[in-house]
């Protein structure tokens, strides 16, 4: 099994992720938002909140009445988040299998977009995320489904199963954690919370060409694509599956496919907006 690296990170990354998850995974981000009803006054943890757009957006929800918290186990993504979001938010290094820092019930939301499946083992962060929710808090997840694998999957399966990529196999499934929504929800109920909704949607995302195609893709797995791979062979394997991906373009572009999952759980209990900040 391909193991993540946090290490092949770089800012040229992280840079390109600012710009492009402003069309993709921010948009998903705002949609999670919606459907969790964050409202004034509440206190926010954005789990895995990257250089910080959707943070900036929730903020906007809350008002100053509340408060948000982003963590990242990417530096230079928080970096980008401190230096171009609004210095009200919290922006800390840290991830979701240390939540040591925050008190029991320091949140009214906790939310994952585009985060779940970078997580090998699933649910002690669960267990964790209930820990620090209010009772009657909400937990919202947008995560990639694993019975519904998009293009950019299947093409790089295919071509890093060829030689000479075919020496490195660890890489072919993907570094990525997916799972199915039957097991999202038995997780859920597992870390004691009550699933609302859990819904499978499809992406309805577009690139122009192979090439934007790949760049997403490393920015979005931060180095880990194609990272496995020595560095002397990295090129050809990018140019390859550009180009297997060129092959699909139409005249709207290379439509990214597959389907993510949406799931909104509570914490049982009694709701109470806007509970204490986080220490």
């Amino acid at each position: 099994m391909s193991r993540l690296s946090l290490a092949l990170d770089n800012t040229e990354l992280a840079e390109h992720y600012e710009q492009i998850s402003a069309e993709r995974q921010f948009k998903v981000g705002k949609q999670l938002a919606a459907a969790l009803e964050i409202a004034p006054g509440e206190h926010v943890l954005d789990v895995g909140s990257g250089t910080g757009l959707l943070a900036g957006h929730v903020f906007d929800l809350v008002g100053p009445a509340g408060s948000v918290t982003g963590i990242d186990p990417l530096p230079l993504r928080i970096e980008i988040a401190k230096q171009r979001r609004n210095p009200a938010i919290r922006f800390e290094v840290g991830n979701a299998y240390d939540l040591s820092r925050f008190a029991d019930a320091s949140f009214d939301v906790v939310l994952l977009n585009a985060v779940f499946h970078w997580l090998p083992e699933k649910l002690e962060p669960l267990r964790q995320f209930a820990r620090v929710l209010a009772p009657g808090g909400r937990l919202g997840i947008a995560t990639g489904s694993r019975e519904h694998r998009n293009v950019l999957h299947t093409v790089k399966a295919r071509v890093l199963a060829r030689a000479p990529f075919d020496r490195y196999p660890e890489g072919q499934d993907g570094v990525a954690h997916h799972i199915s929504a039957e097991e999202l929800d038995a997780l859920l109920k597992q870390a004691g919370f009550v699933t609302k909704t859990i819904d499978v949607v499809a992406n309805p995302h577009h690139f122009a060409d192979g090439d934007a195609a790949v760049r997403f893709w490393e920015a979005s797995s931060f180095g880990n694509s194609i990272g496995h791979l020595p560095v002397s062979i990295r090129a050809a394997a990018r140019k390859a599956i550009a180009d297997e991906l060129d092959a699909l373009r139409t005249a709207d572009g290379i439509a990214l496919g597959g389907a993510r999952i949406v799931a909104i759980a509570t914490k049982p209990g009694a709701a109470a907006r806007g509970v204490p900040r986080a220490g």
